[in-house]
């Protein structure tokens, strides 16, 4: 077996760019640009080095991370040589835990921002690295305040703006503390860490996530910090993450989804050419599977956002692909129980009324959720070569059925049993989770 074989048998385990995880269709390199920035010339050189050491099939997971799919084992070493030499690599990578640290594709540039997200999520990110013993999937979710909410996704650690100068430290099952001045955020972070991990290791390999411990333990961890109970923060309306966004100094950012969360080398290089010849100044990637291209005055913006939608991207925040999440799925994939990827097209085409209405639906070739780790009001997971179909939950909640893709297509009919229990359920309930 090879090294990278073997590192996929690691419970727990996450690939990076240094360490790729074997898939079906070849090495998959997950790559998160450094201060999740790219010029529209780099992301233009991504797309190149994809065409030439893989398959050409990229991915942008819910995580805000690039995937470049297939790539040929022998060439890996080769990618990896062109990537750093680029400089779009974090060398830490290679020496403990992933990215901890997800932020709004707009942090630090956001008008509506209460703090400068991006450079507090930048000394968290360091002062987290400095923790020893760490689980390797915990994340750390840093959020400027703004529309762009994060509340939706999962996180160990939410560090959220409420104010002009004030932080909320947010824990599994709604526990709040603070609120913290933004320049001690960091070394109360770090100490939080800290006792998690040793907490961590004390668990006999059955702690993972801080969501794996109680809530007294989580409060006593906080408090031995210097954190003090405070009440929730107000709840915010949930995001529109594709179309125009005000920036600081007058200038607007388009964001834009890819369907699905794929694109292939060829698009993308052109989407890097179309973002030169526009005048955008960065590009970030977007946890929204998608991208945001900066800098922009508003009559250029309205310019690239309309090529955007020719090019097939999503670009209205009503547009109902935004609210499907689907992975691989087999044959990509080698734990993939059905081809979830080349489902969610007829799947999204038979809810898309219900999906305009405020309904999200995951699709998802196994149990392991990669896609959409949080629950979702339709989730279907694949189970030899049909999907289990959840209600209002997650791939690890029970199903009421176990239906192929024609079965499912025609009990999402008008006047159909699932289609029925969907608009029974009301408005969607957004899942807010720390």
């Amino acid at each position: 077996m090879s090294a990278p074989a073997r590192e996929t048998m690691r419970r727990g385990w996450c690939p990076g760019t240094l360490r790729p995880m074997l898939t079906g269709d070849g090495l998959l390199v997950r790559l998160h640009p450094p201060r999740n920035v790219l010029t529209p010339d780099q992301l233009a050189y991504i797309a190149q080095l994809a065409s030439r050491h893989s398959n050409g099939q990229i991915e942008v997971s819910g995580r805000g991370n690039l995937q470049l799919r297939g790539i040929r084992e022998e060439a890996h070493p080769a990618l990896v040589d062109d990537l750093l030499a680029a400089g779009l690599v974090d060398e830490a990578e290679g020496d403990g835990p992933n990215r901890l640290v997800l932020t709004s594709p707009l942090a630090g540039r956001a008008a509506d921002e209460l703090l400068d997200a991006a450079a507090l999520a930048q000394a968290v990110e360091r002062a987290g690295r400095g923790v020893a013993g760490l689980p390797a999937k915990l994340s750390i979710v840093v959020d400027g305040g703004g529309t762009l909410a994060l509340d939706g996704f999962a996180a160990d650690l939410r560090l959220r703006a409420v104010a002009i100068g004030e932080v909320a430290f947010g824990l599994p099952g709604d526990l709040w503390f603070g609120p913290i001045a933004p320049d001690e955020v960091p070394q109360l972070a770090a100490r939080l860490l800290d006792d998690f991990a040793t907490t961590s290791r004390q668990g006999s390999g059955q702690i993972h996530r801080m969501r794996d411990l109680a809530p007294d333990t989580l409060t006593s961890l906080a408090i031995s910090s210097r954190l003090e109970p405070m009440p929730t923060p107000a709840t915010r309306p949930k995001p529109t993450p594709a179309g125009l966004f005000a920036e600081r100094d007058n200038r607007i950012a388009v964001l834009a989804g890819l369907p699905f969360g794929r694109t292939d080398a060829e698009d993308l290089r052109r989407l890097g050419d179309l973002a030169r010849e526009a005048g955008v100044d960065e590009i970030r990637v977007s946890p929204w599977r998608g991208f945001a291209f900066c800098g922009l005055p508003a009559d250029a913006a309205v310019s690239l956002r309309e090529v955007l939608r020719n090019e097939g991207l999503i670009v209205e925040a009503d547009d109902p692909r935004l609210v499907v999440s689907a992975c691989t799925g087999a044959p990509a994939c080698t734990r993939g129980n059905a081809p979830a990827l080349a489902d969610a097209a007829a799947l999204a085409e038979a809810m898309a009324p219900l999906l305009t209405g405020g309904k999200n639906l995951h699709v998802s070739g196994c149990a392991k959720s990669c896609a959409h780790p949080g629950s979702a009001d339709l989730t279907l997971v694949g189970r030899d070569g049909r999907y289990d179909v959840i209600i209002d939950g997650g791939t690890s909640d029970t199903a009421i059925a176990h239906l192929s893709l024609t079965e499912l297509v025609r009990r999402l009919e008008p006047g159909q049993d699932i289609r029925a229990r969907l608009e029974a359920a009301g408005h969607q309930k957004q899942v807010f989770r720390v």
